[in-house]
């Protein structure tokens, strides 16, 4: 039997609401721990349903500028990949929000699977979304994730073939994370057209859920976005909004995309 999704019950929630999930994104240890756990729980506060936390990597392929810029800070200021679990932690026991930690896969091997899904459960994370990791390599986070009843979500493109996006969406658990636009993350003022046909694409596949991230930035995104799928990821944009203006900016935009009013 597999485990209770707590990313999927969050979705789930959202949709009985009429809506979609706004799942929010933060660079781990930007512009500190605390202020990252601020920001997050800020955002739990303004209509953020999931929670992304980024481990910061020394070499992010897919993160546009705005994003690479605050993890260079956070490891320039010493981050260690452990203080993730604290972070996780210091959201999940002042919100209800849903904890997801996003990682490309090194860093998890260096710590080891069992190793860092045991203490990311403990914390009261829901499970990893793993942009560099496929199905094919995942043997040893499928046996982990089971045992300790973690989400697992894994990347589609609009490059996926049918037999890699119904392998993938097989392998998920909790939603599928459909990136919409090929290169690196970035807010833009349009929504790829790509994104319709990449969700159509893993619905068809079997994929319960499946949300969009890359290049979210404005509520009109969110309600393009919105009527096909059923999470929106936004990322660079409240990353944008931390450097800019603290965790109030993260509360007004988390507000603004949600289409709710302000929770100071």
């Amino acid at each position: 039997m597999s485990p209770v999704s707590k990313s999927a019950a969050a979705i789930a929630a959202a949709r009985a609401e009429g809506r979609p999930a706004l799942i929010c994104y933060l660079p781990a240890g930007f512009p500190d721990v605390q202020g990252t756990i601020d920001a997050a729980v800020a955002m739990a506060e303004n209509g953020a349903d999931i929670i992304e936390v980024g481990i910061p990597y020394s070499d992010p392929v897919m993160d546009g500028s705005v994003i690479q810029a605050a993890t260079v800070q956070s490891l320039a200021q010493g981050f260690k990949v452990a203080q993730v679990f604290d972070i996780v932690k210091g959201i999940t026991e002042r919100c209800d929000a849903t904890v997801m930690i996003m990682t490309y896969w090194n860093p998890v091997l260096r710590m080891g699977v069992d190793e860092f899904s045991r203490r990311l459960a403990e914390a009261g994370g829901a499970g990893l979304i793993t942009p560099d990791l496929v199905p094919d390599e995942a043997a040893e986070w499928f046996e982990a994730s089971d045992k300790y009843g973690l989400d697992r979500v894994f990347l589609v493109a609009p490059s996926s073939t049918e037999a890699r996006m119904k392998a993938t969406v097989d392998a998920s658990r909790g939603f599928v994370y459909c990136v919409s636009v090929m290169g690196v993350t970035g807010a833009r003022a349009e929504v790829s057209d790509a994104a319709a046909a990449v969700v159509a694409a893993a619905h068809a596949a079997g994929a319960e859920n499946a949300c969009v991230g890359l290049g979210v930035s404005q509520r009109k995104h969110v309600e393009e976005i919105g009527a096909y799928s059923d999470g929106v990821i936004v990322g660079t944009a409240l990353v944008a909004a931390l450097r800019d203006g603290g965790v109030d900016a993260v509360a007004k935009l988390t507000a603004e995309l949600s289409g709710r009013a302000v929770n100071a």
